[in-house]
């Protein structure tokens, strides 16, 4: 009787624990575990919108390969079908809109992982693999020798089999191979920094994940500094240069990653495993102050400077990614690149963000894995990992385990993998080649992995039990568009086809793991631009007339009249016209402050897009507004000069190139974007020159001159064109009768320049070496060469070729036309004044003083 009685209250214990785990298994559950889900919006309406072919597939595979959102191959679709994009190493108009692209996303890449191309390089690769490889063939290993110190290869147990794959080539280069345990690093350090050894300049490799792919468990990114400082083991027991490989393809799936933090040597990427498209992506982000030391015996097309084909002769290219990237790179994938990085961050915000959401996830189902019981009171699961889940920046979104039923045996990951595929659930088993971290966490000893092989087990195979012990283990990850349901449906398919009924829980476990120390919480802050201090802009009294002089051989006599002013705000846009105007530190004030970028973010020309000149921007200084207008359009834009202190997260700075330069710009808003995606018909954007940086002249020019500061123009703060150049243009296009000869006015203003003068003899100003307007003197850097730009007319939009062949015809050799200038302001100050136009006297260079005619200006030597 007394076996029945007790029987019976085991049966209602047993029940009702039984209906603890469907109620424990909730979304009040989850919140009492972790408080950050989801991205501000309802993740229903993001997988209906972005993710509807699941259709109710569990995907939990994302360490794998994340998913893609619809949006991404949309845009990207519409990209490709709506531009040309030609060959980079090409020259023509097609190839340069991918180079010019290639180079953005570039800059976005750096910009993603908090760095800049001061400090690192991307090289393309087909993925993080094919990074590791470049690695070991052009690291300069040192062989041991007699008497001699060789190079170590040293890596973390935990590595993947590409990175543990490297001592295949250093083996037979007579390289020290050293395996480290995890443990070891720390556990072995020396107390004391080991002081730079000017002796020994053997170069050595130390490579660790910045995240296991087994276990996703986060390796402290401060080991990178350690060893390069020789404070950690192996660096510390062993003389000569450490340099750190951090194999951050799992980590950056799902968790920011800030190089200034952890400056490692080598950090080698996979794209689809942050963003699920383009698969056969990756990359090498290399220190530049590391990147000399890497060798290369091999070159393909695009790497060479120069060679000869008829004896061993060879230079590599400058650039550090035409020097590694062999023939060419995949184009189409790194464009795909840039609406990744666009979808991603639209939908989430930041890395952050995904971050804490996928971390919640995982840890929800480790906490309630770990608590499930069978019927019999034992554990349904053997967990595979380094702590609890305590916090986000010790562990990633990786859950690995082995199910076991209600004798403490394990089941096969082969079976839970079938079972789970009926259930329309998506894992990974095996080892996840990770042979290190695999023999570790499931006791597998060197002679066991070989009487397995012997027993026709091989990585990859559904062999999961031999003599009854594991081969390998099952691995679930979230992704940033996992949902609560995914946890759910997952728990609900062990409990249901695993788990001898009645299911339980062991609750002091469960309480025990919800009470573990509590995560460090952790919030964004927004970097944002400062408006530095407002520069002072000197008001020059007026003259009507201000005069110069040509000096030197040959040299005009007469009077010459500075007859326009124009200002050019938007880069490619229509000119605006004045009559007086500031001078800054960069050129006339506003001129090419800002400028229109493509979807990705690349700088948008009258070469590729024409209908750009019927922008008309108009600066008030009055309102402080820049106004745009257009042909056809309705309403008038505004844009504010200045940038706002404390403007938030919606105009971040980024990487844009200009004429061959990095700049920094910032996004003008999406008010200005909706207007100028309306008016050109694609997707496009304003931006404007970041306040904080500086652009210098290019290195071709001597150091006073390269030390002027540039807005976004091309080469020079000014370009200035003469009437009778103009008027000689004219003549011939007229005297071309098969041609409709154009009017002067036209003409000069599809030469965009900043200032057009009069009383010259044509081409004259071409001889010219600086000149003094007013109280500001400029100096002449050389000649425009002119582009296809010309043969657009400013007016219509239209094309037309009659000035550019005309010049053509006139001139030889370069097609030049109108010559680039600078200022010079006075020595240690900022200030400049006010340009008017009006006629420009002259004075002998043998005049005396009193001759100048000082109040009307200066003059032009």
């Amino acid at each position: 009787m007394f076996a029945k009685e007790r029987q019976d209250f085991e049966n209602k214990y047993l029940q009702k624990s039984s209906m603890d785990f469907t109620k424990i298994n909730s979304f009040e559950t989850f919140t009492e575990v972790w408080s950050h889900y989801g991205y501000g919006e309802n993740l229903e309406d993001l997988l209906e919108r972005e993710f509807a072919r699941l259709n109710g597939t569990v995907y939990l595979d994302h360490a794998a390969s994340t998913l893609y959102p619809q949006s991404l191959v949309t845009d990207y679709c519409l990209d490709i079908s709506r531009n040309v994009y030609g060959n980079p190493h090409s020259h023509n108009p097609s190839s340069r809109l991918t180079h010019d692209t290639v180079e953005r996303v570039r800059y976005r890449i750096l910009q993603h992982f908090n760095t800049t191309p001061e400090e690192y390089s991307v090289i393309f690769t087909s993925g993080c693999t094919a990074a590791l490889k470049l690695v070991a063939e052009g690291f300069p290993w040192r062989p041991q020798t007699e008497g001699k110190t060789g190079s170590h290869f040293c890596y973390l147990t935990d590595n993947h089999t590409s990175v543990v794959g490297i001592r295949g080539l250093t083996s037979d280069r007579g390289v020290v191979v050293l395996p480290v345990y995890p443990q070891e690093v720390l556990n072995r350090a020396k107390d004391e920094t080991q002081g730079e050894n000017t002796v020994c300049q053997t170069p050595h490799l130390f490579c660790y994940p910045a995240q296991s792919n087994f276990s996703g468990r986060k390796y402290p990114l401060s080991h990178v500094k350690g060893i390069q400082a020789k404070r950690l083991y192996p660096a510390c027991d062993h003389p000569g240069q450490w340099f750190v490989l951090l194999d951050a393809a799992s980590l950056v799936s799902c968790s920011p990653l800030n190089l200034q933090d952890c400056p490692a040597d080598f950090i080698p990427i996979s794209f689809y495993k942050i963003f699920g498209f383009p698969t056969g992506l990756g990359a090498l982000l290399v220190r530049n102050h590391t990147s000399s030391m890497l060798k290369k015996t091999y070159f393909g097309g695009g790497t060479a400077a120069a060679y000869l084909s008829g004896e061993d002769y060879y230079v590599q290219a400058a650039n550090i990614p035409d020097r590694f990237e062999d023939g060419t790179i995949s184009f189409l994938d790194v464009i795909a690149l840039n609406h990744s990085f666009e979808t991603l961050y639209r939908i989430t915000g930041c890395m952050l963000n995904i971050q804490q959401h996928t971390f919640g996830l995982a840890r929800y189902t480790y906490l309630l894995l770990s608590s499930l019981c069978h019927g019999n009171r034992r554990p349904v699961a053997q967990m595979y990992t380094h702590g609890q889940f305590e916090s986000p920046s010790t562990q990633g979104a990786i859950l690995n385990f082995n199910l076991m039923d209600c004798h403490g045996k394990i089941i096969g990951y082969s079976q839970v993998d079938r079972l789970a595929s009926l259930y329309n659930i998506h894992v990974r088993t095996g080892c996840f080649c990770n042979t290190g971290a695999c023999q570790s966490f499931l006791g597998i000893t060197n002679q066991q992995m070989r009487r397995n092989l012997q027993a026709g087990h091989v990585c990859g195979d559904t062999l999961d039990l031999v003599d009854g012990l594991p081969t390998g283990s099952v691995r679930v990850s979230f992704g940033y568009m996992s949902t609560f349901d995914d946890c759910q449906k997952f728990l609900s398919f062990v409990a249901e086809c695993f788990v001898e009924k009645p299911v339980t829980v062991d609750q002091a476990r469960l309480e025990s793991l919800k009470a573990a120390k509590a995560p460090k919480e952790e919030t964004t802050v927004n970097i944002t631009e400062v408006t530095p201090k407002d520069q002072e802009k000197e008001q020059i009294t007026e003259s009507s007339r201000r005069g110069f002089k040509v000096l030197g051989p040959g040299s005009h006599q007469g009077a010459y009249t500075l007859t326009n002013i124009y200002v050019y705000p938007i880069k490619s846009c229509g000119a605006f016209e004045v009559h007086n105007w500031p001078v800054g530190p960069q050129g006339l004030l506003y001129d090419r402050g800002w400028m229109v970028v493509n979807g990705n973010g690349v700088c948008l020309s009258q070469k590729r897009e024409p209908r750009l000149c019927l922008i008309r921007p108009q600066v008030s200084l009055s309102s402080n507004e820049l106004l745009l207008q257009a042909t056809g359009m309705d309403d008038t834009m505004s844009v504010p000069l200045e940038i706002r202190t404390g403007m938030d997260a919606s105009s971040p700075v980024c990487q844009s190139k200009v004429c061959g330069d990095r700049v920094e710009t910032v996004d003008c808003g999406d008010g200005a974007a909706s207007w100028l995606s309306d008016f050109l018909g694609q997707p496009c954007r304003l931006i404007r020159q970041s306040p904080n940086f500086t652009r210098g002249m290019k290195k071709k020019f001597d150091t006073a001159i390269s030390s002027s500061s540039l807005s976004l123009v091309n080469e020079a703060q000014y370009l200035m064109i003469n009437r009778a150049s103009v008027e000689l243009i004219h003549k011939v296009m007229s005297s071309r009768k098969e041609e409709s000869a154009l009017d002067t006015q036209n003409i000069i203003s599809r030469f965009r320049a900043n200032f057009v003068i009069a009383g010259g003899e044509a081409f004259e100003e071409e001889n010219w070496s600086s000149l003094i307007i007013g109280n500001i003197q400029f100096t002449v850097i050389g000649q425009c060469v002119r582009c296809q730009m010309v043969g657009i007319d400013q007016n219509t939009g239209s094309k037309t070729k009659e000035p550019l062949i005309s010049l053509s015809s006139q001139r030889t050799g370069k097609v030049t036309f109108g010559v680039y200038l600078v200022h010079h302001l006075p020595e240690g100050s900022t200030k400049a004044g006010v340009l008017c136009t009006g006629s420009l006297c002259f004075i002998n260079s043998t005049a005396n003083t009193q001759d100048v005619p000082v109040t009307l200006g200066g003059f032009l030597t």
